[in-house]
């Protein structure tokens, strides 16, 4: 089964840089697909409002159809996602993923072979199983995820074309090869199902980055997050949250990407410029831009007057950086480590010696972070110097 899994995946991915536009398989009528498309962009501009209205006018023209009602789940799905510190979006979201399945399942009742009710119900199945995987919840996440995997191989038997179906192949050619590895836990509970390829993954999922009528955008999310999270392809992470920052400039998650991979590059400029637009746009509470988003401009704009030189107001946002993780992390961080790290760095620049290695102690008191006591240790042997 494996094997017949895979010449079947490989097959498809080797021809899709060449299928032409036509091989997509249309799941709506073309008088919503406009609405889709429109409320979709508004999704990922963060312009919620609008796009639950054009959510709500496709259910309205067509209530058995799970376009509709899935798209509205993703509105959630993104609340989610820029809001990090509150779990109050959860319930709505899972609400609104059984209605997907709800009306998927009523269809799938009369014509158990539906493409679009199989498409719409895998897709459900698949972000349920990520929102479970993001609350490290393993087993109902494992759960889904198989679930979706059985109904995306169906799908493309009878549509392998299909470049939005190529999202969610690609995103478990890909996870089921690199979340093991990551999350050991998980490895039992994958025993029987394929083995991932991430190679194959990526291929499946630039196919369906160009040419997806509905998942394009997603496609290019998860792109973003693999090269940066998990390949450390700064390179080709920065061409993607360009392209979307510009794209959607109201969109947090977008234009952090866009922050860190610059931070990445060594780009000083580029990286300051973007995080101090990030902290204005939090102080003035745009939608999305939340206390985590704060407190990493906070400490990157601190670095980058501190690579400058300009130490007093370097220590501000600094100081400012660290009060924020004191209300933020239950445990300790990177951030937190390296915050007080540099805060004890510009100390010792400024000759203040014994403020410098009280912070330094700081450290030491926390749990060993990213190699921190080491770090901590040299400074207090030997001060640091620019």
């Amino acid at each position: 089964m494996k094997r017949i899994y895979f010449i079947l995946i490989a097959s498809i991915a080797l021809i899709a840089m060449n299928l032409p536009l036509k091989a997509q398989l249309p799941i709506i009528r073309t008088d919503a697909d406009s609405i889709i498309q429109l409320g979709k962009n508004y999704v990922y501009n963060v312009e919620f409002n609008k796009a639950a209205q054009c959510f709500k006018e496709v259910t309205k023209r067509y209530p058995e159809h799970p376009a509709g009602y899935f798209l509205d789940a993703m509105i959630d799905w993104w609340k989610i996602s820029l809001y990090r510190r509150t779990e109050k979006y959860d319930k709505a979201f899972l609400g609104k993923i059984d209605k997907v399945i709800d009306v998927c399942d009523a269809e799938l009742r009369r014509d158990p072979l539906d493409v679009k009710s199989l498409f719409f119900k895998a897709g459900a199945l698949g972000y349920r199983g990520r929102f479970y995987a993001m609350r490290k919840s393993w087993y109902p996440a494992v759960t889904d995820g198989s679930n979706a995997y059985n109904i995306l191989f169906e799908l493309l038997r009878l549509a392998p074309q299909n470049y939005d179906i190529m999202l969610g192949t690609g995103l478990y050619c890909y996870l089921a090869e690199v979340l093991p590895d990551k999350y050991p836990v998980i490895k039992p509970l994958l025993y029987f199902l394929p083995t991932g390829n991430k190679e194959l993954g990526f291929s499946l999922l630039k196919a369906s980055s160009r040419r997806a009528l509905y998942a394009d955008v997603e496609a290019k999310v998860a792109l973003l997050n693999f090269y940066y999270d998990f390949e450390g392809n700064t390179s080709e992470a920065v061409k993607i949250a360009s392209e979307l920052n510009e794209k959607y400039p109201n969109n947090p998650y977008f234009q952090r990407y866009l922050g860190r991979c610059y931070v990445s590059l060594g780009n000083t400029g580029k990286y300051e410029s973007t995080w101090r637009e990030i902290l204005v746009n939090y102080v003035q509470k745009k939608d999305g831009y939340d206390e985590y988003s704060a407190r990493e401009a906070l400490y990157y704009i601190g670095n980058a007057l501190l690579s400058r030189g300009e130490y007093d107001m370097a220590l501000k946002y600094l100081l400012k950086c660290n009060e924020a993780n004191r209300l933020l992390d239950k445990e300790p961080t990177g951030f937190q480590t390296k915050t007080l790290l540099k805060i004890g760095n510009i100390y010792d620049v400024q000759k203040k010696r014994q403020d410098a290695e009280g912070y330094y102690k700081k450290i030491l008191a926390l749990k060993n972070v990213s190699k921190s006591h080491s770090e901590a240790e040299k400074y207090l042997k030997t001060p640091y110097k620019r």
